[in-house]
C-alpha cells in the first residue's frame, strides 16, 4: 500500500470514528447530559438515555469506522485481526489480557492509599451504610465482600465486558494502530493512544469518569484520561502486536472496565478523581504506567518479525 493511500483511509477513518461518536455525545448533551438523561423502562429495568446511547453509538463508533472504511475504499476484509492465534505460545498473551489489568488496578489503588492514608476506609463504613440502605444484611463481612468483588471481576469481567469493549478495540487496535505501524511500532502505539484519549473528550467534558467536581474541572479531566489512555494503551497494543488478533486487547480492555471500580469500596472523604484510586487517576494508573514503560523500554517487546507481520 502506497502512503497517500495509507493516510486517506486513515482520515476516513478518524473522520468516520470520530463524527460517528462525537455527533452521540451532542445528543446526550442536548438530551440532559449523563446526569439529567431521560429514562426508559426496558424488562422492568431503568435505563438513562445516555447510557444507551453510550454503550452502543459512543462506543462501537470506532468499530462502525473500521467497516465503513473498508467499504468506501474496497479495502476489503485485509488483517481484520478477527481471528484468535494460540500456536507458537501466543496463548500467553491472553492469560496477561486476563490477568494483568487487574493486578496493575489493585496495585494502583494500593499506591494511591499509601501516599494518601487518610481516604483510606479500614472499617468499609461507606461499603456497609451502602448495604444497610438498601436492606442487605450479609453474613459475611464488609472486607470478604470486597475480596469477592475483586475476584469475581478479575475472573469474570474479562469475559462479560468483552464484547463492550470490542466496539473500541475493533476500530483503535484492529484498524489505526496498523495503519501506523510504518512510523514504527513505538510511535504507532503512542498516537493511537493519543487519538483514542482525545476521543473521550466530550463525555469526560460532561462529567464521565472524573464527574465535574475535581480540581480544575472541567479541562484537567480531559488530559487525565490521556494519561490514562496513552498508559493502557501501551498494554494493548502490546498485546494486539504479540497476539496478531484483537481479542486479547478486547479481553484486556473488559478487564479493566470490570475492576476499575474497586478501589471505590476502600475509601473515605473527597479524594481527587484526578488522582486515584481509580485507574483513571494519574496515582491510581501507577500500575499499569510500570507495565507499560516496562514494555516500552524492554528491547524484545517488540521484535521486528512481529511488526512486520502486522503492518
Amino acid at each position: 500500500m502506497d502512503h497517500t493511500t495509507n493516510k486517506k483511509r486513515i482520515l476516513l477513518f478518524l473522520s468516520l470514528a470520530f463524527g460517528i461518536s462525537w455527533l452521540t455525545a451532542l445528543i446526550i448533551y442536548l438530551t440532559g447530559g449523563l446526569t439529567d438523561s431521560p429514562t426508559f423502562s426496558i424488562e422492568n429495568s431503568q435505563f438513562s438515555l445516555a447510557y444507551i446511547l453510550l454503550a452502543t453509538a459512543y462506543m462501537f463508533g470506532p468499530a462502525l469506522a473500521n467497516i465503513l472504511t473498508r467499504l468506501i475504499t474496497h479495502e476489503g476484509t485485509e488483517a481484520l485481526y478477527l481471528r484468535p492465534l494460540f500456536e507458537n505460545g501466543k496463548w500467553k498473551y491472553y492469560l496477561a489480557a486476563w490477568f494483568s489489568p487487574g493486578f496493575c488496578t489493585l496495585a494502583g489503588s494500593l499506591l494511591f492509599f499509601l501516599i494518601f492514608p487518610r481516604f483510606f476506609d479500614l472499617e468499609l463504613s461507606s461499603l456497609t451504610q451502602q448495604l444497610e440502605a438498601a436492606g442487605q444484611t450479609p453474613n459475611l463481612g464488609p472486607w470478604a465482600i470486597v475480596i469477592i468483588q475483586a475476584l469475581q471481576a478479575m475472573l469474570l469481567s474479562p469475559l462479560l465486558n468483552t464484547i463492550s469493549a470490542f466496539g473500541e478495540e475493533f476500530g483503535w487496535r484492529a484498524y489505526l494502530q496498523p495503519k501506523l505501524m510504518p512510523l514504527g511500532s513505538r510511535k504507532a502505539i503512542f498516537l493511537t493512544g493519543l487519538v483514542w484519549g482525545v476521543w473521550h473528550w466530550p463525555i469526560i467534558l460532561m462529567g464521565y469518569n472524573y464527574g465535574l467536581d475535581y480540581f480544575g474541572a472541567p479541562f484537567l479531566g480531559p488530559l487525565g484520561m490521556v494519561w490514562f489512555t496513552l498508559n493502557l494503551g501501551v498494554i494493548l497494543g502490546w498485546l494486539t502486536i504479540k497476539s496478531g488478533s484483537v481479542w486479547p486487547a478486547a479481553i484486556a480492555h473488559g478487564a479493566i472496565n470490570g475492576i476499575a471500580s474497586i478501589g471505590l469500596l476502600l475509601e473515605k472523604g473527597n479524594p481527587s478523581t484526578l488522582l486515584g484510586p481509580t485507574p483513571v487517576g494519574v496515582v491510581g494508573a501507577a500500575g499499569l504506567t510500570i507495565f507499560s514503560l516496562a514494555i516500552l523500554f524492554h528491547p524484545n517487546a517488540l521484535t521486528n518479525q512481529e511488526i512486520n507481520s502486522i503492518s
